[in-house]
């Protein structure tokens, strides 16, 4: 075949990079690069207080400003954020979910400003991209929930109505199963859960009476789906061909949708973070190459927007060289490969359509389980799906930590040449601002001083008598935009009306891997006679309390520290996420605990773990030892381990049993029993 002769390219996917740190110009200036580096589209990483709905001079915010993405605390920072950035020609995804209203209120005010010549209504028509907004996988996985589930399956409902009449080329929803897996989901679990959501997030958009008939195809055509791709990749291209399925089907009978193109199963990906190995990070290339290949090879599966995670990202924050990196292993794909010329290059292999028809029939029978439980809600309510994902994922630590599933470089193959990427290993990452937290208290000091207070009070009570109605709240939430009022303020308005929640933590009912073998039956005898030896032959047990302390709401690695603890011997004290260290060492004293274990990911250790020692010894049990777990740069842990922390573990320490082995020698160092 000549050049001449070459088929015509299907059109790329959307090239994304996940991005945003420490204050709203930096990331600008990073968006700015990356599009001019060939990214066809942004997504907008936020801080934890913006998407928990704190400002940065709560509190509840400490350590925690700009530490994993932008923080965006009013209208002036989120202008910033897109200066020079035409928003209605514009593809942007935002990673947000309880104050996904909120941040696209601010996102269209910004975009109106942009284009002071039209209407608002005109610019609105614009504009195109996806909120996040999947409340229910945060109960499950990622945490940053705030209100009831009723609540926010309210605000959801109201967003989907406003965007399908107002900005109908906006996703207002992304149902994610991404998080689903790295909660330790199996592809059967993936499919089920998040069909489950989105069936949820229908059901309460018709029963709203927001939206006729005829504009209820258009809703079900602009719900979106973000996906994890993992390592596996044929298994991933049949659990995407099972999802197109699954979803051709529901929409069809469920909700009567004529149109295929409504019924069309729409979805970005990122791939498995979860994946990535802090030893050997360069193993970590051919790994996102690889999940790259499962969501793009499928032709009629093929995802519409791509975002990798770069090389380094289990050791610290990627550098924009990093992210570069990652955005050209798509371009090599995209345009140098003949991928995109060719018809679904898995039409008619018996192998791919026996493993579809299994997952789905599988993804089926647990659809319909959820649904007898009254659906998705319920499940989340009840602990259901929590527990069946925590016992996943104990399962999947327990084939890897026997040797049953391989992971180059960490269980096997783990002796290595030195490395030239991590030779420094603190210039292999970037370093968040240490003043980002001061600058956006002081930006939001400022903004106060200059709005009219008496305009923000009455949007701030005009949103609170909504609330207590029935009625849309997208209309007063860019009232309250418009004039002035801060995520802090809007979050908490709501907060007061609607109340808090705090999702099961899935731990007490897990199964975990109780008979894992020798090595755990050893410790298991040597946390017994420890606590014979401290309650002075009474028969007493140890007690490890297990904390999460800030904004940080990735509990998996916690939950498994603590269903294996409890497999152990331990008592395991585990009261969830999103504590402050005063509710830690309360429950410490409480509880009398022979070790406090912290599980931080967000990058906030440095702040959050002074606290609870400080508290500690205030309170008089500074003779409690502290361990701490999470991605934490050796510098740091070497300053953790000055500051009185008795032990560091990493992602690279991936043996659950090893890391309680451990625990026990802290516990007897700190009780002088060795």
């Amino acid at each position: 075949m000549t050049d001449q002769q070459r088929p015509v390219r299907d059109r790329p996917w959307v090239m994304r990079t996940y991005a945003g740190h420490s204050t709203a110009e930096a990331s600008n200036a990073l968006y700015r690069n990356n599009l001019a580096k060939g990214q066809t589209g942004l997504s907008v990483a936020f801080d934890l207080p913006t998407q928990t709905g704190y400002d940065p001079d709560s509190p509840m915010a400490r350590g925690e400003v700009g530490k994993v993405g932008v923080p965006v605390p009013h209208l002036g920072e989120m202008r910033k954020l897109f200066d020079q950035i035409p928003l209605g020609e514009m593809n942007t995804s935002m990673t947000i979910n309880a104050t996904a209203m909120w941040l696209l209120a601010m996102y269209q005010v910004v975009a109106e400003e942009q284009y002071p010549d039209l209407s608002p209504e005109e610019v609105a028509a614009q504009l195109a991209g996806t909120t996040q907004n999947d409340i229910i996988k945060e109960y499950l996985s990622r945490g940053t929930y705030v209100f009831p589930p009723e609540h926010s399956l309210r605000l959801i409902s109201d967003m989907i109505a406003y965007t399908v009449h107002q900005i109908p080329k906006w996703n207002p929803i992304n149902i994610c199963s991404y998080h689903l897996q790295e909660a330790g989901a199996t592809p059967t679990q993936e499919l089920a859960y998040a069909l489950c959501t989105a069936i949820a997030v229908l059901d309460q958009v018709k029963d709203s009476g927001q939206v006729d008939e005829q504009d209820f195809e258009k809703v079900v055509g602009r719900i979106s789906f973000f996906v994890n791709a993992g390592v596996r990749f044929v298994e991933e291209t049949c659990k995407m061909r099972a999802f197109v399925q699954l979803w051709d089907e529901i929409t069809r009978d469920r909700y009567g949708v004529q149109d295929p193109k409504m019924r069309r199963f729409r979805y970005g990906v990122q791939v498995n973070s979860l994946g990535l190995t802090e030893a050997q990070p360069e193993n970590n290339v051919q790994r996102i190459v690889l999940e790259m290949l499962g969501v793009t090879l499928s032709k009629n599966a093929r995802a519409r927007a791509l975002q990798l995670p770069a090389w380094n990202e289990a050791l610290g924050l990627p550098r924009p060289w990093d992210q570069q990196w990652s955005l050209r292993l798509q371009q090599v794909l995209a345009f140098e490969s003949d991928l995109l010329e060719y018809d679904d290059i898995f039409d008619g292999s018996h192998v791919i359509e026996a493993k579809v028809a299994e997952l789905v029939e599988s993804a089926r029978a647990e659809i319909d389980r959820v649904q007898e439980l009254g659906g998705a809600i319920a499940a989340v309510e009840s602990g259901y799906m929590k527990q069946a994902l925590v016992s996943s994922h104990a399962a999947r630590r327990g084939r890897i930590e026997s040797g049953e599933e391989i992971i180059v470089g960490v269980n096997k193959f783990d002796t290595t040449e030195p490395s030239p990427l991590t030779a420094d290993l603190d210039g292999a990452i970037m370093a968040a601002d240490p003043e980002a937290e001061r600058t956006a208290a002081a930006s939001v000091e400022a903004w106060k001083a200059e709005r009219d207070e008496d305009e923000v009070e009455a949007a701030l009570t005009a949103l609170a008598e909504a609330a207590k109605t029935d009625a849309n709240l997208m209309g007063p939430t860019l009232a309250a935009v418009r004039a002035g009022a801060t995520t802090g303020e809007w979050a908490g308005t709501l907060r007061e009306v609607f109340g808090e929640f705090r999702a099961p933590t899935g731990v007490s009912g897990a199964v975990g891997v109780a008979e894992v073998g020798a090595g755990l039956a050893a410790v298991r005898e040597r946390v017994r006679a420890t606590g014979e030896e401290v309650s002075g032959g009474g028969g007493g047990r140890l007690r490890l309390l297990v904390g999460k302390p800030g904004l940080d709401g990735h509990s998996n690695g916690a939950e498994q520290v603590a269903v294996r603890a409890r497999d152990a011997g331990f008592e395991v004290v585990y009261q969830g996420i999103r504590l402050t260290p005063e509710q830690i060492v309360s429950a410490a004293v409480a509880e009398d605990v022979h070790c406090v274990g912290l599980s931080i990911l967000s990058g906030s250790h440095m702040e959050l773990v002074p606290a609870v020692l400080e508290g500690m010894r205030a309170a008089g049990i500074d003779d409690v030892p502290v361990i701490v777990g999470g991605i934490i740069p050796d510098s740091d842990a070497r300053r953790l381990k000055e500051a009185g922390v008795a032990a560091v573990y990493t992602p690279k320490d991936f043996g659950l049993t090893e890391i309680m082995d451990g625990i026990v020698d802290v516990i007897r160092a700190a009780q002088g029993l060795d």
